[in-house]
């Protein structure tokens, strides 16, 4: 594989999203900062490419600054007084010099008036330099305002989507869409929407004025204008391509970042650090590259403009000083017009100048929108049931499912649990353990068969209700910045402390816990870094104890730690199962020998079924598993 091959597969897995593959048969794996492909399925991008609709994100954009519109009223205003007071300004020079400096009609100049008169073009410009301060304080605020919005609307749509749109996305990439590409729209909110507006408003006041001074020279700085425009569209679109390319660059390095410091341990046991390094520089060179092209267009198109710029003043120069030998033009109305000529081709600078930034905010707005458009998780049927209180009866019925529609994992797997029941799920990686369990909790809907809770098919109930009903503890613990007791009401918001602490307690966790620093309100951060493996998954027991869930999923939670510590665990899931029904995935086996049934699995079928000693006088799949025969893969 050639360095570009690895530097397309690179960007592919950390900057852009799996669309068909979800998670593999067994549900998600991985670390957490990258991708989690699995089955097969084509890539697509999640937004980042060249803006395929300029004019629709612009309005979307917009859209987010209707809430302050009388303030961005008073800021056009501010910007309309601005600009008149430099233009009024720049046009008085020309009275005062004809008046008071060199009278066209020969008489000595006016001191007096002089000073009179530069007292009001103070005065004028005054006025301008208020307005402009004032509209850039509403403008600042205005701006970080709709970044709020923005901000609020992408954290409000993610929390909608459903687990495939986690299990197939760069962690790193959709935190670059939170930082860097929102930080893009709001320096162009801020800064770029201004001077667009004063640009457009400056060229426009400038020319009337050119014209109302001298209409010969006017034509000369006209002449140049389609010059310069040409010039601005041919660097423009050129910026357009690289700033786009810019920010998919800058997603993948961030998603690369964001998973190598979450693995490295990993990294570093498998003497990973040589590899790692090379396909960093990989990504880093090509965002170098990325950036230097875009910068380089979007920096070159001000001294494109500003070289057009100096040939015009310098053909206006001439003519103008032939017009005062030979037509009688006033030095004054040449004074001005020379003025204006640089006066009219600073906006256009500007302009062209700030087409970097406005590219490069809606290469980044379109990243952010792309998300903010993905498809949420389906809203409940309309006539979506609550179950009541849930008993925990829980039946699989002829169920088929695959993460893609084309490639079936599970294949017609029909069970049941009764209340209080212990079902266990064994076989080899990838036969569908834990996408039994996913279902259950409707992280993904079945394309076939039915499951049902309590009699109701779980299509028909309600998300939420259906998953307060139900509590996890994974093999992967996730503990969140904050104290223990924080963490542990996480399963269940409005415990009292005397819940959590009884939580505690039934997941064997009491104990470690007021040996802590400052026992329950130890802040743990990094999650939970400062606690060993063993620790955290008893929080984590603890955390689904306080649920009062009645229906219970354990995943592989013992196969992270030593066999001590597991006695220590199960003692905890012991209580915590006692009288829910529960549901237990497990390598070990000698943790499922008391489960009411034990189904065993391969390749999305259940081709055993029985409880400990059934499966052993069978003498088959599962006896050669527990006697050592054969090996989970």
């Amino acid at each position: 594989m050639n360095q570009e091959e690895r530097l397309n597969r690179l960007k592919n897995r950390y900057g852009r999203k799996i669309a068909a593959g979800g998670p593999g048969p067994d549900g998600p794996r991985g670390g957490p900062g990258g991708p989690r492909p699995g089955g097969p399925g084509r890539v697509r991008r999640l937004g980042g490419g060249r803006p395929k609709n300029s004019m629709g994100t612009i309005r979307r954009l917009l859209g987010y600054l209707r809430g302050d519109t009388p303030k961005l009223c008073l800021a056009f205003v501010c910007i309309i007084l601005n600009t008149l007071g430099t233009l009024l300004g720049s046009y008085m020079l020309r009275p005062i010099i004809n008046t008071y400096i060199v009278p066209v009609d020969g008489s000595r100049g006016d001191p007096a008036g002089l000073a009179r008169a530069l007292a009001w073009m103070a005065f004028v410009y005054l006025v301008g330099v208020g307005a402009n301060y004032l509209q850039a304080r509403i403008m600042l605020t205005v701006a970080q305002t709709a970044l709020r919005r923005i901000r609020t609307d992408l954290f409000g749509k993610m929390q909608e989507f459903p687990v495939r749109f986690y299990d197939t996305n760069s962690n790193g990439d959709l935190m670059s869409r939170f930082t860097n590409d929102v930080d893009t729209v709001g320096m162009m909110l801020s800064n770029t929407l201004v001077q667009l507006f004063a640009g457009v408003l400056s060229i426009i006041g400038t020319l009337l004025l050119m014209i109302y001074t001298n209409i010969w020279l006017t034509l000369i700085t006209l002449a140049m204008i389609p010059l310069m425009m040409k010039a601005g569209k041919e660097v423009a679109k050129r910026s357009h391509r690289h700033f786009s390319a810019q920010q998919e660059s800058l997603g993948a390095v961030n998603g690369y970042i964001e998973e190598m410091i979450t693995g490295q341990k990993v990294v570093k046991v498998f003497c990973h650090e040589d590899a790692a390094q090379e396909e960093f520089n990989l990504l880093n060179q090509d965002l170098r590259d990325n950036q230097i092209r875009a910068q380089f267009f979007g920096g070159i198109m001000g001294p494109v403009m500003g070289n057009l710029s100096q040939v015009n003043y310098s053909l206006t120069a001439c003519i103008g000083g032939l017009l005062c030998i030979f037509r009688n033009f006033d030095v004054g109305g040449l004074t001005v017009f020379l003025n204006f000529s640089r006066q009219f081709s600073r906006p256009i600078n500007e302009i062209s100048m700030q087409i970097s930034n406005v590219f490069s905010a809606l290469a980044g707005a379109e990243r952010v929108f792309a998300v903010m458009d993905e498809e949420p998780e389906p809203e409940d049927d309309k006539d979506a049931a609550v179950l009541e209180p849930v008993n925990g009866h829980v039946v699989l019925d002829h169920v088929t499912f695959g993460y893609d529609p084309d490639q079936v994992i599970l294949k017609d797997i029909s069970l049941y649990a009764k209340p209080g029941q212990k079902i266990a799920f064994v076989g080899s990686t990838g036969a569908g353990k834990t996408t039994i369990t996913n279902l259950i909790n409707r992280f993904y809907d079945i394309q076939g068969g039915f499951i049902t809770v309590d009699g109701v098919d779980i299509r028909h109930i309600r998300r939420g209700n259906l998953r307060r009903n139900i509590a996890m503890v994974l093999q992967d613990t996730h503990l969140f910045t904050g104290t223990v007791m924080e963490n542990i009401r996480y399963g269940r918001l409005d415990a009292t402390d005397e819940e959590v602490i009884q939580a505690a307690k039934t997941a064997s966790a009491h104990s470690f816990i007021n040996r802590l620093p400052q026992g329950y309100q130890t802040m743990l951060e990094g999650d939970g870094a400062n606690l060993s493996q063993g620790q955290r998954q008893l929080l984590n027991i603890a955390r689904a104890a306080i649920s009062k869930a009645p229906i219970l999923i354990l995943d592989e939670a013992t196969s992270s730690v030593d066999t001590r510590t597991e006695r220590h665990i199960e003692h905890g899931m012991d209580r915590l199962m006692a009288d829910r029904t529960t549901f237990v995935i497990a390598h070990r086996l000698s943790t499922v020998r008391n489960a009411n049934a034990i189904m065993v699995l391969e390749q999305g079928k259940i081709i055993e079924r029985g409880d400990h000693e059934e499966l052993l006088r069978q003498k088959g799949r599962y006896f050669e598993l527990y006697t050592g025969l054969s090996e989970l893969e």
